[in-house]
């Protein structure tokens, strides 16, 4: 009896061993292949960063827009006439697309083959960080006939620094990475957001720069559907009008619904009698210093 029961119990820790094994090798291996289905999600929903595009210093435009700002650009272009713009004269059916954060290269490039297509000049509003990292869009850009304009080095949110070494690093920095690629030293800003204050535009006006603001906001930088970034277009402009849209982002940003909507735009302001011009071309000022 104690043999047989010795025997049993012998033979029970084996089997259990076993089957031990191998729901160990089981559950690895429905770990292991959770753990590629999750990884999957996660780049699905969660693209990867991509280590080698600049980050926006001040953060992503979604949600930092948001934010409230100390002092309205109206109101700054009011107490700075000469130095702050938002709009083009209205006398005449000209307008001009604006771009920010760029270059960017998942997005740049395709909003430069739409603009090709419909042999659209636009201005863009480039990142240093981001020229010294893609001169070759940079390049591209100029000799499609486009204009390029200051956007800072690193994006910051020049408002929650609140300091003008800051400011002036950030400003002189860009030029001089935008004259070693093209040529020539850009008269043309646009601060990240959009915001400034008095002080601010002081030191820009003392930099000899024109502060191009915005009179039409895509808000492309929500990720709406195309038909939404188009009617938020369409729906405000006027002759004169500067509108804002963005040909980069943030490493997590999705530009692709603001090319798709270009495709809205262009054609149905075309067919409204607009043309479609450089910010210089339609302020009458000079691009470069």
């Amino acid at each position: 009896m104690n043999k047989s029961f010795k025997f049993l119990l012998i033979l029970t820790l084996v089997v259990v061993t076993q089957f031990s094994g191998f729901s160990n090798v089981s559950s690895a291996t429905e770990i292991a292949n959770g753990d590629v289905e999750q990884q999957w999600w996660w780049k699905k929903d969660h693209p990867k960063e991509d280590e080698d595009l600049p980050r926006l210093g001040g953060g992503s435009e979604n949600p930092e827009r948001n934010r409230e700002q100390p002092i309205s650009n109206i109101i700054l272009q009011q107490r700075y006439p000469e130095t702050v713009v938002l709009q083009g004269p209205a006398t005449e059916n000209k307008i001009a697309l604006t771009f920010d954060d760029g270059p960017d290269p998942r997005f740049s490039e395709q909003v430069l083959d739409v603009l090709a297509e419909y042999n659209v000049p636009a201005t863009f509003f480039v990142m240093g960080s981001r020229a010294i990292a893609y001169p070759e869009i940079v390049k591209r850009m100029d000799a499609e006939g486009h204009i390029i304009g200051n956007h800072t080095y690193f994006h910051p949110n020049l408002v929650k620094e609140a300091d003008l070494a800051t400011l002036e690093r950030e400003v002189t920095r860009t030029e001089d990475t935008l004259n070693d690629i093209l040529g020539y030293r850009t008269k043309l800003f646009r601060a990240p957001y959009g915001f400034l204050y008095n002080e601010l535009v002081e030191k820009l006006a003392q930099l000899d720069y024109s502060v191009i603001v915005w009179s039409v906001d895509s808000l492309d930088w929500q990720e709406d559907p195309p038909t939404e970034i188009a009617a938020n277009v369409l729906n405000d402009v006027q002759p004169g009008a500067i509108i804002l849209m963005h040909d980069g982002g943030d490493w997590d940003a999705d530009r692709t619904n603001t090319i798709a909507s270009l495709r809205q735009i262009i054609p149905a302001l075309k067919e409204q009698g607009y043309e479609f011009v450089t910010v210089p071309d339609l302020l009458g000022i000079p691009y470069n210093k």
